[in-house]
């Protein structure tokens, strides 16, 4: 099977060569030169012009960093390029209405399209254990697992197109509510003298077990070992986060959803990343 994978960036990169690993011939685009060295030494051809990347191929993955690219390269240069039997799939991370617009193109000409975005980061892109949420039709979906089931621990079929970033811009709205609760926790319990360690051997097995504790601690020397361990380095970034929480805010808007936490998240983490956007997202705890 051959893919062409378009976006080769820190998510990308290890994505595609996970497809490599597992047989997969790939075709690799991206605009730098540094990421396609990267991709030919993990045994992907190489291209400088996308729409030539994806001919011949059996399907299209793309990962890019926003809506309008994503809409800019399926329009100029994936539908209508690609061969008409080949399944695309969008694994960025965009706004709704933009990934149910691209599909609806896509499927007027012809072809199979899923929106399939990801949890889990940098580390699980380059391990392969990636969780992808997926909107499409169910021959779509069927198509895309064959892609996709490489490169992740977990595909699941959202619902229709969309509903792949639906998931993760809620998913990743409540990462970020959790994470602020659990950094003002961990906080609150040092200040009135509790040991930093104690409290996370007691609420990770208590009613305040959730994943930013249990699995991504924001305290440094704290709990299981995650970015505050290597100053807040690597990981999901601060802006990464704030795009996922700005997607979610519109698409709130949109259809009048009640979204107080989620609000207040947002506003955080857009004081918080005006200086500090390329700390992982758990460094909000600094704020404290």
């Amino acid at each position: 099977m051959k893919i062409a994978f378009i976006g080769l960036g820190n998510m990308g990169g290890g994505m595609a060569a996970n497809l490599v690993k597992a047989g997969y011939e790939v075709n690799a685009f991206d605009l730098s030169e540094e990421a396609l060295a990267a991709a030919k030494t993990n045994g992907c051809a190489t291209f400088t012009d996308a729409a030539e990347a994806v001919e011949g191929v059996d399907g299209v993955v793309t990962m890019l960093p926003n809506g309008a690219i994503v809409k800019s390269v399926y329009e100029g240069s994936v539908i209508g390029k690609a061969p008409a039997g080949a399944v695309l799939l969008d694994c960025s991370t965009i706004d709704v209405a933009t990934a149910k617009e691209v599909i609806a193109r896509a499927e007027a000409a012809g072809y199979d399209m899923v929106d399939a975005p990801v949890s889990g980061g940098i580390a699980a892109a380059n391990g392969g254990t990636l969780t992808f949420m997926v909107g499409g039709t169910d021959k779509a979906f069927a198509r895309a697992s064959e892609v996709l089931d490489p490169m992740g621990k977990a595909v699941i079929h959202a619902g229709d197109a969309g509903a792949g970033q639906t998931a993760k811009i809620c998913n990743n709205m409540l990462l970020a509510i959790t994470m602020i609760g659990t950094a003002e926790a961990m906080t609150m319990a040092q200040k009135l003298g509790l040991d930093p360690q104690k409290f996370y051997e007691i609420s990770s097995v208590s009613s305040g077990y959730n994943w930013s504790l249990n699995a991504y601690t924001p305290l440094p020397g704290v709990g299981v070992q995650s970015p505050a361990d290597n100053d807040y380095q690597g990981g999901f970034a601060t802006a990464l986060m704030l795009k996922d929480l700005r997607l979610a805010m519109e698409a709130a808007g949109s259809v009048d959803a009640t979204t107080v936490l989620g609000s207040t998240a947002a506003e955080l983490y857009e004081k918080f990343a005006e200086e500090n956007g390329g700390l992982d997202f758990s460094a909000i705890i600094k704020t404290l």
